[in-house]
This record gives structure tokens, C-alpha cells and sequence, in this order.
């Protein structure tokens, strides 16, 4: 635990960098369409190091994860069987994507709705958008509404509590971070059996 320990206080130290808003867009545009850490890894930190800046980063937070959802459509649209399927190998999807094609078809605007707001990998749903050729305009819509949400919701906590939470993630570090590896691996998990 020790070294997430250490990446949690580095990310603290670094979140007050004033290149810090650009790492949190890149971090944000890049885990919409390929990258697989979640910006709030980085969007949580610099909030309790700067509060003052909350909304301003959930902002950039939901703006570039919009902008790298729009890549991933693409990708699933244009580039699936070259660089598309990559990713799904990657992330062992294959299955997982089939399944979608049939949900897709009958609830597409409420799957993106729903899987932007959750823990959910949404880089998934951006190819996925994409390859089953959901409406583009109801896919940035719906993606704005689920990822705007997400952000400010956890700006909003952070800003009215930040300091409590702070010391909530110093006090309960470990048992945290095993919750947060545990949501991960089992959102992988989901992903593989459906």
C-alpha cells in the first residue's frame, strides 16, 4: 500500500503545478477513448489541493472526456477493425461487445447516459457508440449529461467537504484503496460476462 501511499501524496503535491489542468484534460481525453486509469484518480487530488478551483476542473474534466469520447466513437465507427479491435482484444471485450450490439439497438442514449455516470470503463461505450453507429448528436449529448454529472457531483462533495474527506482518505488510505482495486477488477469482471 505503500506505494499508492506515495503516488496519492506526489499527485497532492503535483495537483497545485500550474500544468496540473492540462494533465487533468489529457488524463480525461485519453480515458474516454483508450487510456484505462479514470481521471478522477487525478480530478479528486487537485481538488482537495485546491478547492477554490473545483468546479473549474470538473469543467475541464467533462469537456476533454466528451472531446476523447468523440475520438473513441470514431474509432469504433472509421477505425474499429484496425485500431478498435485492439483495444477490444486488449481488454478481452470481445464477448462483451457482441452483448452490446443487441442492448445498443434498444437502449443506446441510456447506456451512455448510465455508463458515463458510473465507474464503468466509458471508453467502452465510446468505441461501442461508434461501431453500432449510435446518432452522433444523442451520443455527445448523453455523454455531456452522464460525464458532467459525474464531475460535478464529485466537485460539489469535495468543495463543501473537502477537508473531511481529505482526512477520511488519510485515515482510511488502505482500506480505500483495496475498495477501489476491488470496483476496478470487478468492473472487469461485469464487462467479461456480459
Amino acid at each position: 500500500m505503500k506505494i499508492f501511499r506515495n503516488l496519492y501524496n506526489w499527485t497532492l503535491k503535483k495537483s497545485s503545478h500550474k500544468s496540473a489542468p492540462w494533465f487533468l484534460s489529457i488524463i480525461s481525453f485519453a480515458e474516454s477513448s483508450f487510456f484505462p486509469i479514470p481521471p478522477d484518480i487525478i480530478l479528486i487530488p487537485m481538488i482537495l489541493a485546491n478547492r477554490i478551483k473545483a468546479f473549474l476542473f470538473a469543467f475541464i474534466c467533462t469537456i476533454s472526456s466528451v472531446f476523447g469520447g468523440l475520438l473513441g466513437y470514431i474509432i469504433g465507427l472509421v477505425l474499429f477493425n484496425s485500431i478498435g479491435i485492439l483495444l477490444v482484444e486488449l481488454y478481452h471485450l470481445e464477448d462483451a461487445l457482441e452483448n452490446f450490439k443487441n442492448l445498443y439497438k434498444l437502449y443506446g442514449a441510456w447506456i451512455v447516459i448510465i455508463a458515463g455516470f458510473t465507474p464503468f470503463p466509458f471508453k467502452v461505450i465510446t468505441i461501442a457508440s461508434g461501431l453500432f453507429e449510435l446518432n452522433v448528436i444523442v451520443f455527445l449529448i448523453c455523454s455531456f449529461i452522464s460525464r458532467g454529472a459525474r464531475f460535478y457531483i464529485v466537485a460539489t462533495l469535495l468543495y463543501f467537504y473537502g477537508e473531511n474527506v481529505k482526512r477520511f482518505i488519510d485515515q482510511y488510505f488502505n482500506i480505500l484503496t483495496i475498495l477501489f482495486i476491488v470496483i476496478l477488477i470487478g468492473s472487469i469482471f461485469v464487462i467479461n460476462i456480459l
